[in-house]
Parts: structure tokens; C-alpha cells; sequence
């Protein structure tokens, strides 16, 4: 790619980021957006009008961009909680390593690749330069100047680790001051526990309160046996429809559209009162969920939520085998009520086995389907290759605007639709593998997403490129530094595209402008009087968006700097658009006390040791063995720092120390409300669909509580 497709594909992603830049801070003042642009801000009864713009207010539409910037971290976190704060912490990381990278490559390391000429390109002018003037690959082969590049990655790689254990005791200290300010959680008290074995003629319960009786006398509170109640959630989600039929239907306050002919598609048959017909039909599902809620009150599982007096005694039956069959009685640390995703006690084991075994081959099959798509996108940035498969486009491949689209946007662009489609996937997978909790459903799509983005999107491209034809060298594992050294740097133009495409629009259009929610919203036939919904950050598809801008900075940081000023830009915009949307749009719906960041570690790690083997073979293949050579302590000392990070910090990310258990122990039993507490536990982790809502009665109002109320059991 030349400079000028470059320039091409930033200047039309420039002005579609000012455009929704812009129409935002127009349409966010309207009052018929607020539930669109501020839904969290509506849903807590905080939505302040705002003068309608102007075409003299321009300035004063923008201040959006300041009270986004204004709050502190601490009210970042009452507001949102950790998870978030943790989430704004990637961000901060980045800016910090991006900043001293972008100093480094931009003002000392691309001087030094332009004036090479090893590449022997002789372009006339600077906007038909090759982007790979400014790599690496310009340099002359022997060169001392690729020793700049040598002490570059060692100081970079310093700098980065020193970041990254900042971060990781950072935010361990901010989790062990976030418990202890909290207020008495049931998952804090609660565990789960499972395989729980029973004799005939006793139930579970029965089995259940016998056993932690006797073990546990001092400690054992109350226990919540899980039943199966698929069959019962389906009947109330169909109430549920009806319901909201029904009051839909009175809040429109028109005779006409109540009655509608009874026959196929309300077009044939005789006519009937939709009021009646919704108000007979309510009170039928209404039997039927009450009968099959006494039915289910017998459709017990081995499965029970089991609470304690102390956080102390939770955490020791959550880590000691109970049984002296270790198959029975198996235990970890429940999630909160909120947080439980109810239809995973409805699997068997050998169901739940099954069905991880599907998880795998499915991920392996999208695997390899995406090449697809990849090998269509490495076809449009190589216009020789587009023109030999596609003859009889020669003639209009020939216009530089359309070769410089095709080029330098086009592609990023369909990659970016494709890698759309992947979270829901995942996250639909992560489902059916057993987890119990949704924000465990979350973690894992998330680390599923991250993955999938590196080896399918940046491996794909890279050897679906200049390196195809060297493909054999994959059976050689010595070679693959060399591989590399080959593939990466040619592929640099396409990944400072994909930023500026991925990165920077779609930040702007889809989190910002929420682009598909307000064409929905604006369409005739999306029914505006629905109950107002309000997101969650997506943690599952935005982390690992996030650390694979990291992981293309941090690789191409001595191979192509000019992707620096791009990714650093990223993160800028980052920051200021997801602390917006964490203040206005998206409610916590889970907390997990800080558990992604682990993630985002072990995701830079990697990315630092991909550097070094990049580095051991571009140094190689540049002539410059004793670089190469010095270069391999390099991932080792990453590993050994990784090792240390993982001993000094992670057991703190899975469970919370004796110390600060004990102590918060130590405070309830001065807390006055603590009996109380205890009395809303034995409830805590009641099934939502046993808990029992009248229809009927509500049917008798079009007004919203109960529909909220209605909403609260799912």
C-alpha cells in the first residue's frame, strides 16, 4: 500500500468520525433520544434536559466530552463498580505504553528506517512512497543502525513490564479495598454444591441440611435446593408476552385496533375483542404456571446453594473436598443471585460433557471458515492478485480512487463485518459449557473472542499474505521466527487501516452514535412504547477489541512505527467515549471484582513475546546474528516476570484472603443489621420462577410496575 491509499482510507475515516461526532452532540440534547443516548441516566430518574441545539451552541453541545472526563476514579467506581473502573484501567495502560512507544518509534526509530535503501524504492514524490519506506525492511541489511532497534526493544520491553506489574498490584490493592468497603454480599456467605449423593426414601434437602448439621454446627445457616424448571420458565416467558400484549394494547386507547378477525394472520374469521381474548388468555397460562410450579416444587436436582454465618467458613467448604468420594459433594464459591445463569442446573453431566465437546469442534470449524473471508481481504489489498482472478475489473482497478479504496478501506471494512458476527457466537457457546454464573459465560466468550482475534485475524492475515507460499515452513519450528520476520512487516499498511477502520470509526459510530439502535428506533414499525432496556458493557467483545489494538502496537512498535500515532490515537478517543457511556448507557450487571484484568496480563505477555521472536528473526534475516543471538534471553526474562506476576498477584484474583475474610467477619459481628442479612439469605437464592406474580390482577392497569417486576424474574 502507498502513502497516498493510506491517507485515502484516514481521511474517509476521519470524516465519518466527525460526522457521528458531531450528530451526537446534536441528537444527545433531544429529550425522544434520551432513551436512546442516556437510558441508564432515564432508568434512575437523573435525565436533565439540555437546551435544544443551535447553530451558535455548537460549542456548549460538546461539553458532554468534559463531564465525561471530570470524574474521578472513585466515583467511576460507586457509579459502576470495579469491573468498570478495571475496564477504564486498560485504557490508562495503554495511553501510558503507547505514549513512551509513540515518542520512541515515532521520533527515533522511523528516521532511522526512512533514510535506509534497502529497499531501493524510487517513488517521486511522498505521496506515492510505500508504507514500507517508514519499516524496518528499509533499513540495509548489516546496518548498524538496527542496533537503535535492538536497544529499543529491550528498553520497550522494560517499560512494558514495569507497566503491567504497576497495573496488576494497582488493582489488586483496589480489590481488597473494594471488599472491605462493601456491604455484606450472599455470594460472599454462599456455596454452591453439587453431586449431592441421597438415599431412597430421603430427599436432597433432607440430605443436605443432615449433612453441613453435623460438620458444620456453628457456621451452617440455610440451604436453597435447585429444581428443574425449564418446562416453568417457558410457560412464564410466554405469560410474560401476553402480559405485555395486554398492556400494550390498553395504553392505546383505540377501539378500532382491538378487534381483529380470529382466522390465519387476523384475516379471515370471525372478529373478537383482543382485550378479552389477551385477558382470557392470561388467566389460562396463569393456571398453568401454578400448576406447574407445584409440580416442580418435587423436581428436585443434586444441586443446592448452601449459606453460612461467615464469609470465613464459606471459603473453607468451597476449597476442601466435603466427601470422602471426591466425585460427591463438590463445591465452589456461588455467584451472585443476580449473576446466576439458572438453566445450567437443567444439564446432566454427560449432557454438559457433550456439549463441550460440540464447543470445541464448532470453534475449531469457525476457525477455518474464517479463513474465507481472509483470504477475500488479502485478495483487495493486493490488486495484482484481484486482477488476475478478476480480468475483467482491469479497467476500473486502473482509477486510483478506486484503487486507493479498494486498497486502503474496502478491506478492513469487510474483515471488521465478519469479525462482527464472532462474540454473539462465542458467547452463545460459552453457554452451553456449564458455567453457573453469566459473568463466568462473559469470561469465558471473552478469552474465546481475544483468542479467536489473534490467531484467526492477525496469524490468518500475516501467513494468508506475502508468506503463503512459504507455508511449509510450519513444520519447522526453528523457522518460525524467520516466517514471521517475513510475513509481519508486510502486513503492517493493512493493520494501520484496520485501527483507523475498527479502531476509530466504529468506536465513534457503534458505542458512541449506537448507529443500529437509533435506525431502529426511528423505523415506523419498531414499537417505541416497550419497556425501556438498559445495556451492560460487553465485556466479552470489547476487551479483546481492545488488547488486539495493544497487541498490533506493541508488535509493529520497531517493525512499522508509524501504527503508533494510529493506536495511541485509539485509545485516546477510548477513554473518553467508554467513560461516557459507563456514566450514561451502561448499567453493571455483574461484578466480578476486578477478574478480567488477568486477561488483559496474560494477553500483553504474549503479545511482548511475539515482539521478541519477530525480533530474533528480522535481526537474523538483516545480518546481524549477534542481535538475533542477544535477543533470545529476552521472552525468557518476559516469562520469568509473567511467573512472578502470576505468583505475586493471581491467587488474590480467585478468592480473597484469610486476613480480609476474618476481618470482615469480625466487623458484622458489630453490625446491628447483620440479623437481618442473615434472614434475606435463606431467600437469596430462590429460583426466580418459583417466586409467584399475579397477571391478573395487574392486567386490571395499564400501568408499568408489575411489567418491571415481571421483567426482574428473568
Amino acid at each position: 500500500m502507498i502513502l497516498s491509499a493510506l491517507l485515502t482510507s484516514v481521511g474517509i475515516n476521519v470524516a465519518l468520525c466527525f460526522l457521528f461526532f458531531v450528530l451526537y452532540s446534536i441528537l444527545r440534547n433531544r429529550p425522544s433520544n434520551a432513551e436512546l443516548y442516556a437510558p441508564r441516566l432515564v432508568a434512575e430518574g437523573k435525565f436533565e434536559e439540555e437546551d435544544e441545539f443551535s447553530v451558535g451552541s455548537l460549542l456548549s453541545s460538546v461539553k458532554w466530552v468534559k463531564r465525561a472526563w471530570e470524574p474521578s476514579e472513585d466515583e467511576l467506581l460507586s457509579n459502576s463498580g470495579l469491573d468498570a473502573v478495571v475496564f477504564m484501567r486498560i485504557f490508562v495502560f495503554g495511553l501510558r505504553v503507547f505514549r513512551f512507544a509513540g515518542i520512541v518509534g515515532i521520533f527515533i526509530l522511523l528516521p532511522f528506517n526512512y533514510m535506509g535503501n534497502q529497499l531501493n524504492i524510487d517513488f517521486t514524490g511522498l505521496p506515492s512512497k510505500s508504507l514500507e519506506t517508514f519499516s524496518i525492511s528499509n533499513v540495509d541489511d548489516g546496518s548498524n543502525r538496527l542496533w537503535i532497534h535492538f536497544s529499543a526493544v529491550y528498553i520497550f520491553t522494560a517499560v512494558v513490564c514495569y507497566l503491567l506489574y504497576y497495573e496488576y498490584d494497582y488493582i489488586s490493592a483496589k480489590r481488597i479495598a473494594y471488599f472491605y468497603s462493601s456491604k455484606p454480599q450472599p455470594n460472599q456467605f454462599t456455596v454452591l454444591v453439587r453431586s449431592i449423593p441421597t438415599t431412597s426414601g430421603t430427599s436432597f434437602s433432607e440430605t443436605i441440611e443432615s449433612f453441613f448439621s453435623e460438620f458444620y454446627p456453628n457456621t451452617y445457616l440455610s440451604h436453597s435446593v435447585v429444581r428443574r424448571t425449564s418446562k416453568l420458565k417457558g410457560l412464564i416467558n410466554e405469560a410474560d408476552k401476553v402480559y405485555k400484549r395486554l398492556v400494550h394494547l390498553k395504553s392505546k386507547n383505540n377501539t378500532q385496533q382491538r378487534f381483529k378477525r380470529a382466522g390465519f394472520m387476523g384475516l379471515f374469521g370471525r372478529r373478537v375483542d383482543l382485550l378479552d381474548h389477551y385477558e382470557k388468555k392470561l388467566e389460562d397460562m396463569e393456571g398453568n404456571v401454578r400448576t406447574e410450579r407445584s409440580s416442580v416444587a418435587g423436581k428436585e436436582v443434586p444441586a443446592a446453594f448452601v449459606s453460612f454465618k461467615t464469609r470465613f467458613s464459606a471459603a473453607i467448604v468451597s476449597h476442601l473436598q466435603q466427601g470422602i468420594k471426591p466425585t460427591e459433594w463438590l463445591t465452589e464459591q456461588a455467584p451472585d443471585p443476580q449473576d446466576v445463569y439458572w438453566p445450567f442446573f437443567s444439564a446432566s453431566f454427560i449432557k454438559r460433557w457433550m456439549c463441550n465437546i460440540v464447543v470445541i469442534f464448532t470453534c475449531f470449524s469457525i476457525t477455518v471458515l474464517f479463513l474465507v473471508p481472509v483470504l477475500l481481504v488479502q485478495g483487495l489489498t493486493h490488486l495484482d492478485q484481484l486482477e488476475i482472478w478478476l480480468p475483467f475489473l482491469t479497467g476500473i482497478l486502473k482509477l486510483k480512487i478506486v484503487s486507493q479504496v479498494i486498497t486502503g478501506y474496502l478491506p478492513s471494512l469487510i474483515l471488521e463485518m465478519f469479525l462482527s458476527l464472532v462474540p454473539p457466537v462465542m458467547i452463545v457457546l460459552s453457554s452451553l459449557q456449564g458455567y453457573i454464573a453469566l459473568s463466568q459465560i462473559e469470561k469465558s466468550a471473552c478469552i474465546k473472542v481475544l483468542w479467536f482475534t489473534i490467531w484467526n485475524f492477525f496469524f490468518a492475515n500475516v501467513l494468508s499474505g506475502s508468506a503463503l507460499y512459504r507455508v511449509d515452513v510450519l513444520l519447522e519450528p526453528k523457522r518460525l521466527p524467520e516466517l514471521l520476520a517475513v510475513a509481519v512487516p508486510g502486513q503492517a499498511s493493512f493493520f494501520i487501516a484496520y485501527v483507523v477502520t475498527s479502531g476509530w470509526t466504529k468506536t465513534f459510530s457503534s458505542k458512541l452514535f449506537r448507529l443500529k439502535r437509533f435506525i431502529w428506533s426511528h423505523l415506523k414499525c419498531w414499537k417505541s412504547d416497550e419497556e425501556l432496556e438498559v445495556p451492560s458493557n460487553p465485556y466479552h467483545s470489547e476487551i479483546p477489541r481492545i488488547v488486539f489494538f495493544g497487541l498490533l502496537g506493541i508488535t509493529y512498535f520497531f517493525l512499522a512505527p508509524l501504527i503508533l500515532p494510529f493506536v495511541l490515537i485509539y485509545y485516546c478517543f477510548g477513554y473518553i467515549i467508554y467513560r461516557n457511556q459507563l456514566l450514561n448507557v451502561y448499567a453493571p450487571k455483574f461484578e466480578t471484582g476486578g477478574k478480567f484484568w488477568p486477561v488483559v496480563h496474560d494477553a500483553t505477555i504474549f503479545s511482548l513475546i511475539l515482539m521478541h521472536v519477530i525480533a530474533v528473526g528480522i535481526f537474523g534475516l538483516k545480518k546481524v546474528p549477534l542481535a538475533s543471538s542477544l535477543t533470545i534471553p529476552l521472552p525468557i526474562l518476559t516469562l520469568i516476570f509473567n511467573s512472578y506476576c502470576q505468583r505475586r498477584f493471581l491467587p488474590s484474583f480467585k478468592g480473597y484472603p484469610a486476613q480480609c475474610l476474618i476481618n470482615k467477619d469480625r466487623v458484622d459481628q458489630m453490625d446491628p443489621t447483620i440479623s437481618s442479612f442473615y434472614d434475606k439469605l435463606a431467600t437469596a437464592y430462590r429460583d426466580p420462577a418459583m417466586k409467584s406474580i399475579r397477571y391478573s390482577e395487574a392486567s386490571e392497569s395499564s400501568n408499568s410496575p408489575l411489567l418491571r417486576n415481571a421483567d426482574n424474574r428473568s
